[in-house]
């Protein structure tokens, strides 16, 4: 009994000292003496008074704290405290990512102090034990980084919770009766969390809007957007500046750009494209070289620095590409309208021209404003048609890939041109393979939609030679202007798109992976690794594996962003890239064009520190848009999975981790959890180091990469997830 009671007394101690630190830590900066340090802890007794004095005597001589005025007490070093970004792990625990440090912080939930994923905070770091994790306590949040989300309303008789969709909210959000606006129990809204009190254990918040019921297809679809914060209709005075823009063709103006109107011009896009923003010309030079433009719409011209349109656009900074829509960087009258170059329509365009010889050599480039004609629209099922059957001297087009569905003739010339632009995208190509460029073709998947915007049925898009040619002409613009600003000898401030070297820990991690399949990297030195890089994507082509490690080795490599800071680009091998070839669709590109015409015009460098804070900008919208149209596919593929809960699927182990197994259906991409606890015919052990998970009376070992039968559990469309029925391994069940 006696001990009992020390030991109470003892956790009594622990606990009035934690609190006591935890007060000093937060406000590290200002001193407090113990009259204020109760009333945060709310004790008021004077027993209580005395133990905290004791206990601020007693780590004043331990020198964890030090007495800076009588009385007054504050942290005895800063050197522990650090600032960076939260994210936000299971159950609640986080870590805080330092760009000076290794290792990132550990901190439990109960040291959270209120920060959630993605906030900028200060951490302070307790003193590592030998061969520990690093874990602090976050003192003060800096930024939010955000205070809008999306979830479910539970309504009670005199308040509301909002069960937020975000599976890194440790928390749901609080709303007072009056501030549910007309949300009904069960809704999906969008809510603000405006406080978050002392003593309170969730945040407070008010509802901004009702999106709907959960599971109606529009009411998901914005609520994806409203999740990353992306708008999806333009402000009234947006789209009233917009439709007061003159977008006719001028002579003053075509008088000031090179006209090429007469030169042959064609676009080849999506067949279901609405906007075009870059066109192709090609033109024979009399001494046997090619003369071929690349012809971008002239944005610039019409969206003008300092307008509200301009500020829209750098705001939204990318198009978001949901399975169902497009939300467009620009109001529609330019999108799809003066910007987009129609066929049979003058433009004003900002091109690439370049003479190449027959070995895709480039013998002199200009760059500058000009005005185009296009002749014709092709779809790339079209342009692969011809480059298929170069033989084919009646160039007809069948039915079944035209744009219109009626079979048709091209023209000889524009026929000629893709077959003569195709043979040089071939050497450019394979240029760029042997320079160490890494070629990921991975599968795209692709929806059949009803009128409803229901998924009738699934189909993969792979890249083809139509596709490859457009690319190679694309980046020869893209790596083209940015060589042209970035090899000069005065340094001029520009946009680059940058890709870093791949990490090495992840390369062994891939590593560690494919040699279950059978393959190997060689990674010895950059050229090296990218090479062999390609060979193992070229190897699981068509294979069962394919998915899975096309997926594993995108991810080992590392992001790329933009800045003015360039380092090249790893996965294209080059030295000098840039984004100029999609200004209707990337505000990176709008900026690239205004700076290229600044240095044309032999104007001096821009401020780089303002163009850096806007490259920053348009990396974390590209980055939320990215995550939204990820999600605009879950949703889409738990949506066709729920009309088909009674089939069985044969699929890939994806992933293996401590509470389930994830499967890739083989047929369609879409991926599913098999819950541990749901295996019922043992008690099966996640094994780390085989990548499996192992039974462990029977011994049975279900492992990354193994096939299996298994049928849909659950469909839940709200969180985006599927559970599987695990039905057993492929060879069990065929046998």
């Amino acid at each position: 009994m006696p001990k009992r009671k020390i030991k109470n007394k003892k956790q009594q101690n622990n606990g009035l000292e934690q609190s006591i630190l935890t007060i000093l830590r937060k406000d590290h900066s200002r001193p407090h003496n113990y009259k204020q340090i109760a009333g945060k802890l709310g004790l008021d007794d004077a027993s209580s008074r005395n133990q905290i004095i004791k206990k601020l005597k007693a780590l004043q001589i331990q020198g964890t704290i030090k007495e800076v005025d009588r009385g007054q007490y504050t942290i005895a070093t800063s050197k522990n405290y650090y600032t960076g970004r939260v994210d936000i792990a299971g159950r609640g625990q986080g870590y805080i990512i330092v760009e000076e440090l290794e290792d990132d912080i550990f901190v439990n939930n109960k040291n959270l102090n209120k920060a959630l994923n993605g906030d900028i905070v200060e951490v302070y770091v307790f003193n590592r034990k030998k061969g520990g994790k690093t874990e602090g306590e976050i003192t003060r949040i800096v930024e939010r980084k955000k205070t809008e989300f999306v979830g479910t309303i539970q309504v009670q008789d005199n308040f509301a919770f909002v069960d937020v969709t975000d599976h890194k909210m440790h928390t749901d959000i609080f709303v007072p009766k009056n501030k549910i606006k007309d949300a009904k129990n069960g809704e999906i809204v969008l809510v603000k969390m405006e406080d978050w009190p002392e003593k309170a254990d969730s945040p407070f918040g008010y509802v901004i809007k009702v999106l709907g019921l959960p599971g109606e297809h529009n009411t998901e679809i914005h609520a994806i957007l409203a999740q990353y914060g992306l708008p999806y209709e333009f402000p009234t005075e947006v789209e009233a500046y917009a439709n007061s823009i003159d977008t006719r063709i001028h002579p003053d103006e075509i008088a000031q750009r090179r006209d090429m109107r007469k030169d042959l011009t064609f676009t080849i896009d999506p067949k279901d494209a609405k906007d075009f923003d870059d066109a192709l010309s090609f033109t024979t030079l009399a001494n046997g070289n090619y003369e071929i433009g690349i012809h971008i719409a002239d944005v610039s011209h019409y969206l003008k620095e300092g307008t509200v349109l301009d500020e829209e656009a750098y705001e939204r900074a990318t198009s978001v590409y949901l399975v169902d829509r497009v939300v467009p960087m620009l109001p529609e009258i330019l999108s799809n309208g003066a910007c987009s170059l129609r066929p049979h329509e003058e433009k004003y365009t900002f091109s690439a021209v370049f003479e190449i010889n027959s070995k895709a050599e480039v013998l002199h480039k200009w760059f500058g404003r000009t005005v185009t004609y296009s002749d014709a629209r092709f779809a790339y099922e079209e342009a692969q048609h011809i480059i298929e059957n170069p033989n084919d001297k009646s160039y007809n087009v069948p039915a079944e890939i035209s744009i219109t569905g009626n079979e048709y003739k091209i023209e000889k010339p524009i026929a000629e041109a893709i077959l003569e632009m195709d043979a040089l995208a071939k050497i450019l190509r394979k240029k760029r393979m042997q320079e160490g460029a890494i070629s990921f073709d991975k599968l795209e998947v692709k929806f059949i939609l009803s009128e409803g915007g229901n998924p009738d049925g699934v189909y993969f898009k792979e890249s083809k030679d139509a596709n490859k040619l457009i690319e190679e002409f694309m980046l020869l613009a893209n790596r083209s202007v940015a060589a042209f600003i970035g090899t000069q000898s005065q340094k001029k401030t520009f946009i680059y798109r940058v890709h870093d070297e791949p990490d090495d820990e992840k390369i062994a991690a891939l590593e560690n992976i494919i040699k279950r399949f059978g393959y190997t990297l060689d990674t010895k030195n950059r050229k090296s690794t990218s090479q062999s890089l390609n060979k193992l994507l070229k190897d699981v082509h068509g294979r069962n594996e394919q998915n899975l490690i096309d997926t594993l080795a995108i991810r080992t490599m590392s992001k790329a962003v933009y800045t003015t800071n360039n380092i090249g680009h790893y996965g294209l091998a080059f030295d000098h890239y840039s984004h100029f070839t999609s200004p209707i669709r990337r505000y990176p590109d709008v900026m690239v064009h205004r700076l290229l015409q600044l240095y044309l015009d032999g104007k001096s460098s821009a401020n780089q520190q303002s163009y850096e804070e806007k490259c920053k900008h348009s990396s974390e919208m590209e980055s939320l848009a990215s995550s939204a149209e990820r999600d605009s596919i879950k949703y889409m593929q738990v949506k066709y999975m729920q009309d088909h809960q009674e089939q069985e699927f044969l699929g890939v182990i994806s992933g293996v981790t401590d509470w389930g197994i994830y499967i890739e259906i083989s047929s369609n991409k879409c991926e599913g959890m098999v819950r541990l606890q749901d295996l019922r015919d043992d008690h099966y052990v996640f094994d780390k180091e085989q990548y499996a998970v192992v039974g462990q009376r029977s011994n049975k070992t279900f492992v990354l990469g193994d096939e299996v039968y298994v049928k849909v559990k659950n469909a839940d469309l709200v969180k985006k997830h599927l559970d599987f029925t695990m039905l057993g391994l492929r060879q069990d069940v065929e046998s």
